[in-house]
């Protein structure tokens, strides 16, 4: 009887390790539980932008407007007819060195 209850507790010490501790335990599931939860929000995240892209890819191929606002915004380009004017803020201005008199002769 003495052999049947230590039999016993060591298998139930076993499956307590198993449980616990051990391969696919309680503590195991819970951070792939985690994990899951985080890759999922990263597919959310990576669907949104595939989605955006994809318009942006449709815009491009269909429409002009797009086509010329990256034409202006990326490249600098302008229209034919248009005039550029190039702003200077005062904060640039002033970081930008001044023309030394002897650039100033050559102009």
């Amino acid at each position: 009887m003495k052999w049947l209850i230590a039999a016993l507790v060591v298998c139930l010490f076993f499956l307590q390790y198993r449980l616990w501790i051990g391969e696919g335990s309680l503590a195991e599931v819970v951070q792939l539980q985690r994990e899951i939860a985080e890759q999922q929000t990263e597919i959310e995240r990576l669907q949104e932008r595939n989605r955006i892209l994809a318009l942006e890819v449709r815009e491009l191929k269909t429409g002009l407007d797009t086509l010329e606002e990256r034409a202006r915004s990326e490249m600098g380009m302008i229209k034919e007819g248009e005039t550029f004017y190039l702003v200077i803020e005062p904060e640039q201005a002033a970081k930008r060195p001044a023309a030394k008199p002897a650039d100033r002769e050559n102009q």
